[in-house]
């Protein structure tokens, strides 16, 4: 029975985590693992669609442009 108590604790401490910026200097498997999957949930936010279309309030699309990362297109 004891053992069951300390799983149930270690589950608690972990789900009640949520992410902070020094998750990302965390030697804490949990913490860094936050720290990943924050950064991949924005990099996907501010990302959008694959198709490269940003729809305004109107609903109307308006096709981005589509630049290298070459000296001449920054």
């Amino acid at each position: 029975m004891a053992l069951d108590n300390q799983k149930e604790t270690k589950s608690s401490e972990v789900a009640e985590k949520s992410y902070d910026v020094n998750d990302y200097k965390s030697h804490s498997e949990v913490e860094k693992g936050l720290a990943t999957t924050h950064e991949q949930v924005s990099d996907t936010f501010v990302e959008g669609t694959i198709d490269g279309v940003m729809e305004d309030v109107d609903g109307k699309d308006i096709p981005l442009k589509r630049k290298g990362l070459n000296k001449g297109n920054v």
